[in-house]
C-alpha cells in the first residue's frame, strides 16, 4: 500500500454497507496532549490473554476497560473488569455523546507502546454491542494507520489516525467490515486509542 497523506477535512472512509466517519482535530492539541498524559500515567494497564482461532495469545498491546457500574465486557475469551472513569475520559465521553447523538456507558482503552504493538483484523460484533452499534474512537499520540476490509469483496480502505482525531463507526460497519491497526517499524512512540460504546450485557444471554 502507498503511504497515506494526512487528512485535513472530515470524510467517510466507507463507500457503502455502514459508515466510518473520520473527524481530524476533534480535540485541540492542548486537550489531546492533556488527555494522553492522564491516560498514560493514570491507568493501571493490563496485557490480557486472548483466545484467537482457538489458541491462547498475549494481546500485542496494553489495554484497560472503563464503564459505568456492574458492566463487564467479554471479547476473545477474556472478561474485563472495569476500572474507574478518569476525569478527562469522562469529559471526552460527553463530547463524543454530543457529537454522535448517542449514549456510551463504557470505553476500551488501548496503549500501543511502539509501532510493533498492533491490532489484527476483527469486528466489534460481540452480542452485547448490539447488531448496529455506534462506536466513537479517539486517537492520541503517534499517528497510526487504520484499515477497514469488506467481508465479501475484500476491498480495503485505510486512513492515518492523527493525534486528537475521532472516527465514528456505525450502521452495518461491524457486520460487513473488519478493521485493524497493522504493525509498523516506522513508529517508535506511543499511541493511545479510546473506543466508547454502549454495552448491554443482557444481550449476551439472547440467541
Amino acid at each position: 500500500m502507498a503511504e497515506l497523506l494526512p487528512i485535513q477535512e472530515p470524510l467517510d472512509l466507507l463507500p457503502y454497507d455502514g459508515s466510518a466517519r473520520y473527524v481530524p482535530e476533534f480535540l485541540n492539541a492542548d486537550d489531546a496532549d492533556r488527555l494522553f498524559i492522564e491516560l498514560r500515567d493514570g491507568i493501571s494497564w493490563e496485557q490480557s490473554e486472548l483466545i484467537v482461532f482457538g489458541n491462547k495469545v498475549i494481546e500485542p498491546r496494553c489495554s484497560s476497560w472503563h464503564s459505568d457500574p456492574d458492566i463487564t465486557y467479554t471479547y476473545s475469551g477474556t472478561t474485563r473488569t472495569p476500572q474507574p472513569w478518569l476525569p478527562g475520559l469522562s469529559a471526552v465521553r460527553r463530547l463524543c455523546e454530543e457529537h454522535t447523538n448517542s449514549r456510551f456507558n463504557s470505553a476500551l482503552v488501548n496503549l500501543y507502546r511502539t509501532g510493533l504493538d498492533h491490532l489484527g483484523w476483527h469486528a466489534d460484533n460481540e452480542l452485547c454491542n448490539g447488531p448496529t452499534p455506534t462506536i466513537a474512537s479517539i486517537s492520541l499520540g503517534a499517528t497510526r494507520r487504520f484499515d477497514m476490509k469488506h467481508n465479501d469483496t475484500g476491498e480495503v480502505y485505510g486512513i492515518p489516525l492523527q493525534h486528537g482525531s475521532l472516527i465514528v463507526m456505525s450502521g452495518l460497519s461491524q457486520q460487513k467490515w473488519v478493521h485493524r491497526v497493522p504493525k509498523t517499524t516506522k513508529v517508535g512512540s506511543a499511541r493511545i486509542n479510546v473506543t466508547f460504546r454502549l454495552v448491554d450485557p443482557a444481550l449476551e444471554n439472547k440467541s
